[in-house]
């Protein structure tokens, strides 16, 4: 049979229809398997986008938590810090707070386990917590730079003793005098308590208001603590000091002798302070002079064995010279008086004290310069003044004419010991200063 043209062609369509039917069926399929394929990544992203804004809500709300907290712990106490005034006790300051007697007995008497309140100084701190009710919850005292003690005063007292952490390194400065040693250590930011340390270190050697001169090199090396809780900065001892005057070098290192006192040696070993002072304490005027006088309250014409300076009460006095505190306490017409034994033939003895210092009683080792107590009008006194005294052989000599016997020279293997420290002292002020 044969089959003409529009046979053959309507065939011919019919096959080429079914095939790009088939074709697109496929396509069509492909697409939505990818388009499902998709959609179900999108799910999977949402759901992991709706997990982590879960997350987040939640931290956020933790946060918000957080906040209301904290918010509420700092309102929740008035905070009042206060200074100790002169005259206060401590029962006197607990009584502007208005605890009952019963209760201010009970804080002192587990205060006193460890605290001796009848050592409570002037401008200490001590911190109030107050509630909405205006009821004392918590006290705190400052007791120094790195140490409180905090009160609770819930149902029953308890005392904590905090000490807080503490950072210690070394500072060195270097500066040019073009004014005085004060004013500029001040403009090349120098602790004032620094300057004041250099100044008494110098003051044997130096006249500071006649001997310092324009273009005077000072460089000097020293500890530092700093309170990590608050940021409170305690400057510690001179390490290292120099003054060049003209080219002339006063150098001075601190040692620790063999016999346990902290002093400062040049580098060849000698001492740089005398042995005894003259005059133990600041800006005070001499009120009476050593020898025979009209004593001021018997009348009579008296011995006068030592010379009176006048000065304000709580005034620093401080230790003549190294040695061991050899009597302490209630002294007769002397009132509150120390005496120190310097050596085999020297004392010093200092009466009419307000008070002693901290630390000082019978035996304890002190250093020259250190301070031992404060000036008052203790025992027969008519004002505030210290009665100084220097005795050698246990005779009493004039203290301003005293011939200052020199300090001590370093020899062997102390002396030894000093070099090999020393040089690390100026190494390490030499790599502070210009690392």
């Amino acid at each position: 049979m044969i089959l003409n043209f529009k046979t053959i062609l309507f065939f011919s369509l019919i096959i080429f229809g079914y095939y790009f039917f088939i074709q697109e069926y496929e396509n069509l399929n492909i697409k939505d398997i990818k388009i499902t394929k998709n959609k179900k990544n999108v799910e999977i992203n949402t759901e992991e986008e709706n997990k982590n804004e879960n997350i987040e809500l939640k931290i956020f709300n933790n946060n918000k938590k957080n906040i209301k907290e904290a918010s509420k712990e700092a309102v929740f106490y008035k905070i009042t810090e206060i200074e100790v005034k002169q005259g206060q006790t401590f029962s006197s300051i607990l009584n502007n707070y208005n605890f009952l007697d019963r209760k201010i007995f009970e804080i002192n008497t587990e205060l006193s386990k460890f605290f001796d309140l009848r050592k409570l100084k002037v401008n200490q701190k001590i911190i109030f917590y107050e509630d909405i009710n205006n009821e004392v919850k918590k006290i705190e005292i400052v007791v120094d730079l790195d140490t409180i003690l905090e009160i609770s005063l819930n149902k029953e007292v308890k005392i904590k003793k905090t000490k807080l952490r503490k950072i210690s390194f070394e500072e060195s400065k270097e500066f040019v005098i073009l004014n005085s040693l004060y004013s500029d250590g001040i403009k090349n930011n120098l602790s004032p308590d620094i300057l004041i340390k250099l100044i008494k270190l110098f003051s044997f050697d130096l006249d500071f208001q006649r001997d310092i001169k324009v273009n005077t090199l000072v460089s000097v090396s020293y500890g530092v603590s700093e309170i990590v809780k608050n940021n409170k900065i305690e400057y510690n001892d001179i390490n290292y000091a120099l003054i060049s005057i003209n080219g002339k070098k006063l150098e001075y290192f601190k040692f620790l002798t063999d016999d346990g006192y902290t002093d400062y040696f040049n580098r060849d070993g000698k001492n740089v302070k005398k042995s005894i002072l003259k005059t133990p304490l600041d800006g005070a005027r001499i009120s009476s002079n050593f020898g025979m006088r009209k004593h001021p309250i018997s009348g009579y014409n008296k011995m006068h064995k030592g010379v009176d300076f006048a000065a304000p009460t709580g005034t620093p006095i401080y230790a003549g010279g190294n040695g061991i505190v050899e009597f302490i306490g209630n002294n007769g017409g002397y009132g509150k008086y120390i005496r120190i034994r310097h050596n085999n033939e020297y004392k010093t003895a200092y009466a009419h004290l307000s008070r002693y210092e901290k630390g000082i009683s019978k035996g304890v080792r002190v250093n020259q310069g250190e301070t031992i107590g404060y000036v008052g009008s203790t025992g027969n006194s008519t004002g505030p003044h210290l009665h100084y005294e220097i005795l050698y052989q246990n005779k009493h000599i004039n203290p301003l004419k005293l011939k200052l016997p020199s300090g001590k020279i370093l020899t062997g293997k102390e002396l030894q010991r000093f070099k090999n420290e020393y040089k690390k002292i100026y190494a390490n002020h030499l790599n502070l200063l210009y690392e």
